[in-house]
């Protein structure tokens, strides 16, 4: 199967770098019904981590973050990537950016363990609109298109 890349939308949020402050954010993400396509937190300073969010719906999350008084940056963009395990995978992807002079900004990938992988790829904001063009990016594809949501919410007031 060819490589299918999707466009996805992510946000960040930096929190004190404690123990525990990934999986508080999560559990609250998850007992608010926002699900994600992926999640990723690295260190920015010192005492200081970034929690990078690229939900499946950017409403729910919106809705979270103005719920709990967090402070979103976003949305941004970058590339989901889709395709089968194979020597070499990334390699044309790379080389189409790299023959038109975009840089990979960052990037994180994953293989399923059943002959696929993932791989999210970020460019520079100022060469988005060339690659998506460049990797042939349908921007009506979504991933996780497929995937079933349960449309419940249960946002209460705070008291």
């Amino acid at each position: 199967m060819a490589a299918r890349i999707y466009p996805v939308d992510y946000y960040y949020t930096t929190v004190d770098d404690r123990p525990g402050q990934g999986c508080r954010f999560l559990r609250a993400l998850a007992a608010e019904d926002v699900n994600l396509v992926a999640f990723n937190a690295f260190p920015v300073g010192r005492d200081r981590t970034q929690l990078v969010i690229y939900p499946l719906n950017a409403v729910w999350l919106g809705d979270f973050a103005r719920h709990e008084g967090l402070q979103l940056q976003g949305p941004h963009h970058a590339f989901i990537v889709q395709g089968d395990d194979e020597l070499g995978a990334l390699v044309s992807i790379h080389e189409k950016l790299c023959n038109e002079d975009i840089n990979v900004s960052s990037a994180n990938g994953v293989t399923d363990g059943r002959g696929g992988y993932r791989y999210i790829l970020h460019v520079h904001p100022e060469d988005y609109e060339r690659a998506l063009a460049v990797l042939g990016v349908d921007q009506n594809l979504r991933p996780l298109a497929e995937y079933h949501l349960d449309l419940r919410r249960r946002f209460q007031a705070k008291g």
